[in-house]
């Protein structure tokens, strides 16, 4: 072999160790890339979850109609305590989402009154009827807010022959807007309803203000503890009867199906007779997601 052929030997060895280079490099900026995209597609898909896994206000409506806030099975017990009697509800929540910006639900109440002085009627309730339409939805970085549409009936299923009665003895028609800006940090929910009531009852309006924080740090799946402040009410023009009530909350939510929540209202303002006066409303309740 000549000293020539020698050269061309170790110039075509170091140009092709230099292409071995140049794929590998290529490989591994192919391999940055497709983790880079990976990356950027978990946290596309998982940072609403983040987001929303402070969960639902307990009092308050929400526009978030996807997960516990919008597609959990609810239900709670509720006791409340009157000058004139108590009274022990526990409804049923049961939501079905046709899309992402549609839910319905059916509220089935089991209700126990027991007046002072008088003997215990249960039974179950009037059978509501809600819809929940998103109309505006606006999502920014770690951040969203949203409008929605909220439509329900109320119909006269519960007992009315006893005393005291189980249900209204009413169909009633409510109307109104929820909202919502919730971001990783805290979130913010108000709703307005407009409820209209048969047989010469008095229509009222339907108002709640809710804050919440979450207390750890946000990851998925979810492991967080949510404290709430709201304010609860509804308002009787006719009558210009007012009742409000502050109602403080915490909550608890173990993974992506599961919640646990407690709160209770106190009045602050209560334009009724004295006998008729809420002492306070405690409630203990959990939210399951199914589906």
């Amino acid at each position: 072999m000549n000293i020539k052929t020698s050269h061309q030997i170790k110039t075509s060895k170091i140009e092709f160790d230099k292409t071995q280079t140049k794929i590998h490099s290529s490989k591994i900026l192919i391999k940055k890339m497709d983790i880079n995209k990976l990356s950027l597609l978990f946290l596309v898909l998982v940072s609403p979850l983040i987001l929303f896994s402070q969960g639902p206000p307990i009092y308050t409506d929400t526009p978030i109609l996807f997960g516990l806030e919008g597609g959990g099975v609810r239900t709670f017990g509720k006791y409340i305590s009157r000058e004139d009697a108590t009274v022990y509800m526990q409804p049923l929540t049961i939501p079905y989402n046709p899309s992402s910006k549609f839910l319905v639900a059916a509220v089935i109440p089991y209700v126990r009154k027991s007046p002072k002085g008088m003997e215990t009627q249960t039974g179950i309730g009037d059978l509501t009827i809600v819809g929940k339409y998103v109309i505006f939805q606006r999502d920014k970085s770690a951040q969203t807010f949203r409008t929605a549409l909220k439509i329900s009936e109320t119909f006269p299923t519960g007992k009315t022959s006893s005393m005291p009665p189980i249900g209204e003895d009413a169909y009633q028609t409510s109307i109104g807007l929820v909202n919502g800006f919730v971001t990783t940090k805290y979130g913010i929910y108000g709703e307005v309803n407009y409820n209209i009531r048969s047989n010469d009852l008095t229509d009222e309006w339907i108002y709640n203000l809710a804050f919440g924080l979450p207390l750890l740090p946000q990851k998925y799946p979810p492991n967080q503890i949510n404290v709430f402040l709201e304010l609860t009410g509804n308002y009787q023009a006719e009558n210009r009867i007012n009742r409000l009530f502050i109602a403080p909350g915490i909550q608890y939510i173990a993974g992506r199906r599961l919640l646990m929540e407690a709160g209770i209202q106190l009045p602050l303002q209560e334009d009724v007779p004295e006998a008729q006066k809420t002492n306070y409303m405690l409630q203990i309740g959990t939210r399951i997601l199914i589906f």
